[in-house]
């Protein structure tokens, strides 16, 4: 006796899913076609489930290697619920596959405005952050699409806080880091300042000493937990001092801003006390300045955590002389 056909969406969706468990993905793409005709025919304005259901199609036909026939049942999908982590998912996919790498990007940054928890997001948007720096170079956001701006009640981060705390942080930049100072940055925000990091190195590496602090300025206010990039904002090129590649006390060093050099490393400090870059940066910024004192205050403290470094070693000469 031949099994009794589905007779409901959700008998079909069910049976879809199990043929998608099982690896049958072409027989679980025709069972959600049917229940999407179903449910179409019936007229009912359920439009979370009809989601669901070009959601799971989508999922058969990047299994597939269908990728243009997943996009679109992901974009009918977000048509119906805007926002949905498992379609843009599938579709930044679908995108990254076909070497549509800004969209894939779109994709992958708007999953991390939703749920900054979702690794796959992290780490797609790390590869595509890579890859668009590799093509286009550091000017490769201007090649980016617009990214959509997900409102609060659809971000997942929120859904545990109380009302007082749903508050967008500070639109102003120019601020730097005193907006986030007090918020903790989530994964997203730390992906972003890394990415605005790498950006601020290129710079430095052509020279363009202005360009890269603003990079790490904007780096800065998405998170102020890496000491680095305040170090390398103010500085020159070259001294592999540790491991660390300080960053924002670069170029502050080389447009002979020395007071903001002095700022930034004393910042980097505060959250690395044994950062050897910004000892060497805030040393020689002190120098410049005519601190001598507090230049000779810093080599000697970098030299308690690297006895033999030869050019911390060569400043204190420098500095000595001027002190006598």
């Amino acid at each position: 006796m031949a099994p009794i056909p589905p007779a409901s969406v959700e008998e079909l969706r069910t049976t879809g899913n199990q043929s998608f468990r099982n690896g049958q993905f072409a027989e679980a793409a025709t069972l959600y076609s049917r229940a999407l005709r179903m449910l179409q025919e019936q007229g009912s304005s359920d439009p979370e489930k009809e989601s669901v259901l070009y959601s799971n199609r989508a999922a058969c036909h990047l299994k597939d290697g269908n990728c243009i026939d997943c996009i679109k049942d992901c974009t009918s999908a977000l048509a119906l619920v805007p926002f949905s982590l498992k379609p843009l998912l599938r579709r930044a996919s679908a995108y990254e596959a076909l070497e549509k790498y800004p969209l894939a990007y779109v994709d992958y940054v708007t999953v991390l405005q939703i749920d900054d928890s979702v690794m796959s997001a992290l780490e797609g948007s790390s590869r595509m952050t890579r890859t668009l720096m590799d093509s286009f170079g550091p000017e490769w956001r201007l090649k980016l699409p617009s990214i959509p701006l997900v409102p609060v009640s659809s971000q997942k981060r929120w859904e545990c806080l109380p009302l007082e705390n749903h508050k967008e942080p500070s639109k102003s930049k120019s601020k730097g880091t005193t907006s986030t100072k007090s918020r903790v940055p989530s994964a997203g925000d730390v992906e972003r300042a890394r990415a605005l990091k790498e950006e601020g190195n290129e710079l430095v590496k052509k020279g363009n000493h202005k360009q890269a602090i603003e990079k790490y300025s904007e780096s800065l206010w998405f998170s102020n937990l890496e000491s680095a990039t305040y170090s390398n904002s103010h500085w020159g090129r070259g001294l592999k001092l540790n491991k660390k590649d300080t960053h924002k006390a670069l170029c502050h060093l080389e447009l002979k801003q020395y007071q903001e050099v002095v700022k930034d490393c004393t910042e980097a400090l505060r959250l690395d006390g044994k950062n050897v870059k910004a000892f060497y940066r805030r040393a020689q910024a002190y120098k410049a300045l005519k601190d001598f004192r507090s230049s000779f205050a810093d080599i000697d403290s970098l030299l308690q955590i690297e006895p033999r470094n030869g050019p911390a070693q060569k400043l204190r000469q420098e500095v000595n002389r001027s002190l006598n």
